[in-house]
């Protein structure tokens, strides 16, 4: 096997392994995935740096606040010569075994529950990035559970349009 096909075999297993963690509903596995210097930003604005951090951030979601939940990949990308790849993938819910220990989630179920029932889904998109170890040290969440996250800090001018040339016939 060449080095990039063993680096692309060693990306597809993390990632096999990591999203079976999270469907067998194992915390503690899925943080050990994680370098210690490794990044968390799930797409709501927030960040979170190193593994304790990563899983507290992830505690909520294993401790079934928001039901029994499976992710299903459906596509795989990995460049192994920057160490990084992408899945894209659907997160199905049942609300049915919920544990709700706020106010706040309590009223989001029901909310939920009007609008879509008990089972439901999103999708979305995680980007990982690994070290020379295969650690992850980057996940950056892109999602569709909520409204688009609009932040004035990644806003910036845009360039002017250059005038094109319209071929003949071609309406402007």
């Amino acid at each position: 096997m060449s080095q990039t096909s063993a680096a692309t075999a060693n990306i597809r297993q993390t990632i096999d392994r990591f999203v079976e963690a999270f469907n067998v509903n194992d915390l503690d596995q899925v943080v050990t995935f994680f370098a210690d210097n490794a990044v968390y930003r799930p797409g709501d604005g927030s960040e979170h740096r190193g593994p304790a951090a990563i899983g507290r951030a992830f505690a909520p979601q294993f401790n079934r606040a928001f039901g029994t939940m499976r992710f299903d990949e459906h596509d795989c990308l990995i460049d192994e010569a920057s160490r990084k790849a992408a899945i894209r993938w659907t997160c199905r819910h049942d609300l049915a075994g919920a544990r709700f220990n706020t106010l706040g989630l309590l009223l989001q179920r029901y909310i939920i529950g009007l609008v879509v029932g008990n089972r439901f889904g999103w999708e979305g998109i995680d980007v990982f990035h690994f070290d020379e170890a295969g650690k992850i040290i980057g996940k950056f969440t892109y999602a569709n559970y909520a409204r688009p996250q609009l932040r004035k800090d990644l806003g910036v001018a845009l360039p002017a349009v250059a005038p094109t040339t319209r071929s003949k016939g071609v309406p402007a």
